[in-house]
């Protein structure tokens, strides 16, 4: 295993992807859906950042923008110490064995006409790796890091169940032995009961072969427990990056309080008043002007309205929100106080602003 440092592997500078709108006989743009719109973060080696927040923010945009399997618009993407914006395709396709991606259906990410030995090997010939006893070593050996037998290289994926798909997906991406996996939404599309074994197994496999994982996902739970920092997305924007185990405790941006508030917890201590953001999301094609949450926020001010947020750091923890801003410097930058203080202001927003709904998962997409 290699141990994780303060090396970054993965570095992401304003990444920004928009799509284009087109219209007309000449399908002139008319406009762009900013799904991703100044994202910045870094991973260590052998670390984990969980990538969070409701369906269509732009997180799993932001993985395959990495990856180059959308094209990004503008900003500095690095991946092991290389500008994957400015490679060209022979350089490109060499350092995407060093990255690899893990997708959110595994069946619809498996051919269904391969056998899983074909599936496998795909990789290894494209990238030229080994002979075909050695691709065989590989696979089995992949396969077998991921509880599946070696009696499954001739089986087609219709004869799995859904998380032995996601096994075999997992061991696609581990086969080319990659530093860097995107996991894009890897459990979602599993059964409750099989989720906790593909977490336990994606966590071990960290461990034993000192991977770095991107953890996109909408189930904060899960990425409490699979990743070392947590960033909170919101409208092709990150609002909110801590560490894991500070992020529910001291969670300063409004967005990310109503998000915890909508985890089901066992734990009475652990309960919060559970918090419906008013309001529809907005159209990344038209953002609003200042801070992009403002209006389903209701702790939102009139420099909310015309000014974006800037950065505030209270050491590693960043937010970007005024209130958030002003709170920490009211307490002196104490950001458990602060925290403390925004979550009361949120509890005292009348029922009108704020309406508790039935369904506890429904804000969190």
């Amino acid at each position: 295993m290699t141990s994780p440092s303060a090396e970054p592997l993965v570095l992401v500078e304003d990444l920004q992807t928009h799509f284009p709108i087109r219209r007309g006989l000449l399908r002139r743009q008319i406009g762009a859906v900013r799904a991703v719109d100044g994202v910045s973060f870094s991973i260590p080696r052998g670390r984990t950042l969980g990538l969070v927040g409701e369906s269509g923010c732009g997180k799993t945009t932001v993985g395959r923008s990495i990856l180059r399997l959308v094209e990004p618009t503008g900003g500095r993407v690095v991946v092991a110490g290389k500008d994957v914006r400015g490679l060209g395709n022979a350089a490109l396709r060499a350092l995407r064995r060093r990255m690899q991606i893990v997708f959110q259906d595994p069946y619809g990410s498996l051919n269904p006409r391969m056998t899983v030995k074909r599936i496998l090997e795909e990789g290894l010939v494209v990238h030229r790796m080994g002979d075909a006893a050695d691709r065989l070593h590989r696979i089995e050996q992949a396969l077998d890091r991921t509880g599946m037998p070696a009696a499954a290289l001739d089986r087609y994926p219709h004869e799995f169940s859904g998380g032995q798909r996601q096994r075999i997906a997992i061991a696609r991406a581990l086969v080319l032995e990659p530093e860097f996996v995107v996991l894009d939404e890897p459990i979602s599309a599993l059964d409750v009961s099989i989720q906790a074994q593909v977490l336990n197994l994606l966590v071990d496999l960290r461990e034993r072969l000192g991977l770095t994982y991107l953890f996109v996902s909408h189930d904060l739970a899960a990425v409490e427990y699979v990743a070392d920092e947590v960033a909170v997305m919101y409208l092709g924007r990150i609002v909110e990056h801590s560490a894991a185990a500070d992020l529910r405790r001291v969670a300063l941006h409004p967005y990310t309080i109503a998000l915890f508030s909508a985890v089901p917890s066992v734990d009475v201590h652990r309960r919060r008043r559970r918090i419906v953001l008013p309001g529809d999301v907005p159209s990344p094609a038209r953002p609003p002007s200042g801070c992009r949450f403002h209006p389903r926020c209701p702790l939102a001010e009139t420099v909310c309205r015309t000014i974006d947020p800037p950065a505030t750091r209270v050491g590693s923890h960043l937010v970007h929100c005024h209130v958030a801003a002003r709170e920490l410097e009211q307490c002196g930058g104490d950001a458990v106080a602060a925290a403390e203080r925004m979550a009361a202001a949120l509890a005292a927003v009348p029922s009108a602003a704020i309406t508790l709904a039935a369904d506890p998962t429904t804000a969190i997409g």
